[in-house]
């Protein structure tokens, strides 16, 4: 059981199970409220709790509602709570539309659709020529793939290129000079291929290699070591050096549970802002350095921090030396909070839910209950 506080009157504060953080109502809010087309699972928390992160536990109390993350238009959510249980009744909508989505999912479907990351390029199947020696593939053409083992005619792959390598800050704060953009080998050349994100941190230890979708193919033939491949759906051009992967029939959660981490690794930070931005806020998508191998899953909440300069001391000291040696350490500044919508070994994919400040590469990412 979770512990949770709704307020009913200013004046009374409701247990509900055993969470460690109460999870308050806002002031002033309704008794209940009517699910509109629209509402996101997040969006309505955020209207009326105070840490809209823990909205599961608040409507998991109301009776009608079967799952807590399928809540549908015409819903009617008791917000009046006594003893843990609604003080008013309250009935299901008609289900007459779709449920509604935790987040907007069209902020995050090119992210969800189109993209992954992969510890290694090593040994990945390559495209290495396409039909007539054609520089660029479109959909009903052919293209060659060799190392392509295990498939069998008529198997789905998808191909994919590519476009961005994620790095370990190895220095904080520190931005790179030199742009990760990948070429159509896997190097660290910028050529013609654009990454959805701008500069990452200075380069550090290898965090994996992102891979965006190009399109699906259908494989017609087997000979050797060269498999042919058709091309039956084209998100961007196929060329040379574009990776062949399983096509997933089903590679995303379209639906997020939204919690707090049991922990949170000290080299945890924003790694790049989404369409090359230097900062991002409410609705920017952010990758970050942990993954599903520092515990993080999909709807993993963090709050993320400006970490503080080092400042001199001139005040007391009217020597400079003496005051750069003789430096203050200012406090992080909160900036805003993000959850995690797709997840990989050790990046993962965040959008941001609120913002009180501009949230950029090489923040911070700590507990969304966290206070500094």
């Amino acid at each position: 059981m979770f512990k949770r506080l709704c307020a009913v009157t200013a004046a009374a504060l409701l247990t509900i199970g055993t969470y460690a953080a109460a999870v308050e109502m806002r002031e002033g809010h309704p008794s209940t409220y009517v699910v509109q087309r629209g509402d996101t699972l997040w969006g309505i928390a955020g209207r009326f709790l105070s840490k809209p992160w823990l909205w599961p536990e608040i409507w998991q109390a109301n009776p009608q509602i079967e799952n807590p993350h399928r809540i549908f238009p015409g819903d009617v959510i008791s917000l009046a709570y006594l003893d843990g249980k609604p003080v008013l009744s309250t009935q299901p909508g008609p289900r007459s539309e779709p449920a509604i989505t935790t987040i907007p999912l069209s902020d995050i479907e090119p992210f969800l659709r189109q993209s992954q990351v992969v510890s290694s390029l090593e040994g990945l199947p390559h495209v290495v020529s396409l039909e007539s020696e054609r520089l660029r593939g479109a959909e009903g053409q052919m293209a060659y793939v060799r190392g392509l083992s295990g498939v069998s005619v008529g198997d789905t792959v998808m191909l994919v290129r590519p476009t961005h390598h994620f790095r370990l800050p190895a220095e904080r704060r520190r931005l790179n000079t030199i742009p990760t953009e990948l070429d159509f080998r896997g190097d660290e050349t910028y050529r013609d291929v654009r990454s959805a994100w701008g500069r990452d941190l200075a380069r550090g230890e290898s965090l994996g290699y992102e891979l965006t979708r190009q399109g699906l193919g259908r494989v017609t033939q087997v000979q050797g070591d060269v498999t042919l491949v058709l091309l039956v759906d084209s998100t961007a051009d196929v060329r040379v050096g574009d990776r062949v992967v399983p096509a997933e029939a089903q590679p995303y959660d379209d639906s997020f549970l939204p919690q707090a981490p049991a922990s949170v690794p000290g080299h945890a930070a924003v790694l790049a802002i989404a369409d090359a931005a230097l900062a991002g806020g409410p609705n920017s998508v952010v990758a970050l350095s942990v993954g599903s191998a520092d515990g993080v899953r999909n709807g993993t909440v963090f709050s993320t921090w400006r970490p503080g300069s080092a400042v001199p001391d001139d005040a007391r000291h009217r020597n400079r030396l003496r005051a750069d040696a003789d430096k203050v350490q200012l406090p992080d500044e909160f900036t805003g909070r993000l959850m995690v919508f797709r997840t990989f070994e050790r990046v993962s994919y965040a959008l941001v839910m609120e913002g009180i400040r501009p949230i950029t590469v090489g923040d911070r990412l700590k507990h969304p209950d966290a206070v500094q």
